[in-house]
């Protein structure tokens, strides 16, 4: 049966189309005969109760500077689609969150993966924290004095910000390091913004695991990203290269141990970051590495998101809680 789809995304002209997730999605979407509408996150806004669009058909093809056309504009109310994807790549910031209380208010009648919700509370640094027996040992403060006390304790120690993505503004510091001050003092802005800390573990010089879980579910192979050229980050932003790596148990256990709670929160597609068989990070909102999965492993993940997406909007709405 086809559905109306909507995709809220980074402007799609600007893709990589041969790695980017969510071009695969809308192929997808396409390949099964839905109605496919283009958004980006300005295009949202709200009249009264009514959270409406400007929106446009969309018809995608893997043809490298020729890969979509746009149909004519329509703004539409998004309650008269069946389903829509949130698929803005952080920064996670207040226009963000606004945009998913805009998406929150077509839940009576529209799916939206993830749940808008759930995007505002699971923030993919923090959310570790609900799961501390399979996470690093981590802080998340404002305080200098926290930071200090964390790496006297660790040794060494990986600080990050909570609202960025693809390895950006991450550091690896050692005890008696004469950056640290400065490192701290530049993340939290001189103690006015949160950060975090979170134990150095060795292993990420062999890489770091990227596993996809659709609806609580892991798809059966990690990317394995290695970090190349003397760097210590394990993304693909930053130059790590990727190979296929099979799942271990350990992987399997942090997926057992993850699956209730996403499924619960109504996060349907999920990307979490793996070493040592400890989750480091908690993807939710525009999870990557699926391209790259089904060139090397021969999947089609998006084909088991839709199956899932197809199967919620057959059981109906309303959609308000997650499932």
């Amino acid at each position: 049966m086809p559905y109306s789809i909507g995709v809220v995304m980074d402007p799609v002209g600007d893709i990589p189309i041969k790695k980017d997730t969510t071009f695969a999605m809308l192929l997808e979407a396409q390949r099964r005969g839905h109605d496919v509408y283009y958004m980006e996150p300005r295009h949202l806004y709200g009249r009264d109760d009514v959270p409406m669009a400007r929106m446009y058909p969309i018809q995608v093809r893997r043809e490298p500077g020729n890969h979509y056309t746009l149909g004519d504009e329509v703004h539409r109310p998004l309650t008269e689609l069946d389903a829509v994807l949130m698929r803005k790549d952080p920064p996670f910031d207040m226009e963000y969150v606004y945009q998913t209380y805009l998406l929150e208010r077509a839940l009576g009648s529209t799916l939206v993966v993830n749940h808008p919700r759930s995007l505002r509370d699971a923030n993919e640094k923090m959310f570790t924290a609900y799961f501390s027996d399979i996470a690093p040992a981590t802080v998340v403060a404002r305080d200098p004095r926290v930071f200090h006390d964390f790496l006297h304790e660790q040794g060494t120690v990986v600080l990050k910000p909570l609202d960025a993505m693809g390895g950006s503004g991450i550091f690896l510091v050692r005890a008696g390091d004469p950056n640290f001050n400065s490192v701290v003092e530049s993340l939290t802005q001189r103690g006015t913004r949160y950060a975090m800390a979170q134990a150095f573990l060795p292993e990420a010089a062999e890489g770091d695991k990227r596993i996809i879980l659709i609806d609580g579910e892991p798809v059966p192979h990690g990317l394995l990203r290695v970090p190349g050229g003397g760097d210590f980050r394990g993304n693909i932003n930053a130059g790590a290269t990727t190979e296929l790596a099979a799942l271990d148990d350990r992987d399997y256990r942090i997926c057992e141990r993850l699956a209730p709670e996403l499924r619960a929160r109504g996060l349907t597609f999920v990307g979490i970051d793996v070493i040592a068989g400890l989750v480091t990070e908690i993807n939710v909102t525009s999870p990557t590495g699926v391209q790259e999965l089904d060139y090397d492993a021969g999947t089609h993940i998006c084909a088991t998101l839709f199956d899932a997406i197809e199967g919620r909007l057959a059981a109906g709405p309303p959609y308000h809680e997650p499932a």
